[in-house]
């Protein structure tokens, strides 16, 4: 019987270890999707371009953001934890940890780098990290960094809780410039083409925001301002047609890369999130827990997705 005892043992913990291994539903290397990322009960939930839904991850751990990392990992994040997690999709695996302490607000990934950015609002500081998770380098904000976009070597980041942009040399991880900027900024969008840089919020008080604002992308001088709806929060882009998200008045406007409105449709409940995905336009309802797939002006279909959809991530495989 000790004997049996010796040999089994061994055989019992290797199947508790692997089993403490968390584990999720994998989805093919071929598969695009649009992904709802849920925090109230933290989940993702991934949807074909046909709103049918291909897997959904329920979380553990309470992790408030994502970010896809092409083509075949997400990274994981939350306000409250000091740690955030990379996992594989085509295997569900976790790859890496990547200690970041308390305090992640965004991240945000740089396509010419292939570096991740994340940026905190306990140090108010950004800090890039290559694809596996080590650390690149790290650089002194302003209070609250939230929404980033890049262009040519440069990083923009709307610091939420201040009046400045801060403009990031990602090469050196240093302080470039800085711009004035509304206070509750949030939401950005960089236009080469155009040379713009644009710009949303929320406003302050009891005075909510209505435009967007358009700086010119080299002096960072505001050119223009962009009459939307209440709250301009998010953006998205296919082509021409800019997607912009007004979630205090539960709407979407539509405008061309000149600025001028499209056409506006009521679509939501808060919504905080729009994607561009297969022609289509994806919105995300969170108090409704709701995605709305739109196309042709119209609402063709709409889902009931995991509780608090809060941010989505599209990748698109051709």
């Amino acid at each position: 019987m000790k004997r049996f005892l010796i040999y089994i043992l061994p055989i019992y913990l290797l199947l508790m270890v692997g089993c403490s291994d968390e584990k999720f539903p994998s989805i093919n290397h071929h598969q695009s999707f649009v992904a709802s990322m849920n925090i109230l009960e933290p989940s993702m939930t991934f949807y074909d371009d046909l709103g049918d839904e291909i897997a959904e991850w329920k979380f553990e751990k309470s992790y408030t953001g994502a970010l896809l990392i092409p083509h075949d990992r997400v990274l994981l994040y939350g306000k409250q934890l000091p740690e955030a997690d990379i996992y594989e999709l085509s295997s569900g695996k976790h790859l890496a940890t990547i200690d970041t302490g308390l305090g992640i607000t965004n991240s945000y990934y740089d396509e010419e780098s292939k570096l991740i950015f994340m940026t905190n609002s306990e140090t108010n500081t950004v800090t890039s990290y290559n694809q596996h998770g080590e650390k690149f380098g790290e650089c002194q904000l302003g209070e609250y960094p939230m929404s980033m976009d890049s262009y040519n070597g440069l990083l923009y980041v709307v610091n939420y809780k201040d009046t400045k942009l801060s403009v990031v040399n990602i090469d050196t991880m240093t302080l470039q410039n800085e711009w004035s900027i509304e206070k509750s900024s949030n939401g950005i969008l960089v236009l080469p083409e155009e040379g713009e840089l644009w710009i949303g919020g929320h406003g302050e008080g009891s005075k909510p925001n209505q435009t967007v604002d358009v700086h010119q992308l080299k002096t960072g001088e505001l050119i223009d301002q962009i009459n939307v709806s209440i709250m301009p929060v998010e953006f998205a882009r296919n082509g021409q047609e800019i997607y912009i998200i007004n979630h205090g008045a539960n709407e979407l406007y539509v405008t061309n890369s000149d600025g001028e409105t499209l056409w506006a449709n009521e679509v939501g409940a808060n919504p905080f999130a729009v994607a561009s995905f297969q022609e289509k336009i994806v919105v995300a309802g969170f108090d409704d827990n709701k995605l709305y797939f739109i196309d042709r002006k119209e609402i063709r279909k709409t889902v009931d997705t995991g509780n608090g959809p809060f941010q989505l991530l599209v990748r698109e495989v051709k």
